[in-house]
């Protein structure tokens, strides 16, 4: 367990939502994963692949409080190999996140925190 000081600024919350990932420079090839926690400032999910930090990915997800898709983007800030060539965490710090939705993502963090 991790015992120094907390750097991140904003609160995680552990939670699963289906997400859909590319890299931003290539049109298609879209992947579906989950995400393992998320923030106002980022989120970590599985990946099939490991990326390289600073890669930028688009990013299409479904949030509960939220009744359409949102798009956003991100850079990698970190990917870790967790099962041998099939299975990554990618850490990603969101890029272009909408005033609106970035209110309403906190709400809803800080929401489920208390309740949990």
């Amino acid at each position: 367990m991790y015992n120094g000081s907390e750097k991140r600024k904003h609160e995680r919350l552990d939670v699963n939502f289906v997400i859909s990932y590319r890299i931003q420079a290539l049109p298609n090839g879209y992947d579906l994963s989950q995400t393992k926690n998320v923030s106002q400032g980022g989120m970590l999910f599985t990946t099939n692949k490991l990326f390289d930090k600073g890669i930028c990915l688009a990013i299409t997800i479904r949030f509960p409080f939220v009744p359409q898709k949102i798009e956003v983007l991100g850079i990698v800030i970190d990917s870790k190999e967790k099962v041998r060539d099939l299975i990554y965490e990618t850490r990603i710090k969101f890029l272009d996140i909408d005033e609106k939705f970035f209110v309403d993502l906190g709400e809803f963090i800080k929401e489920r925190l208390i309740n949990d």
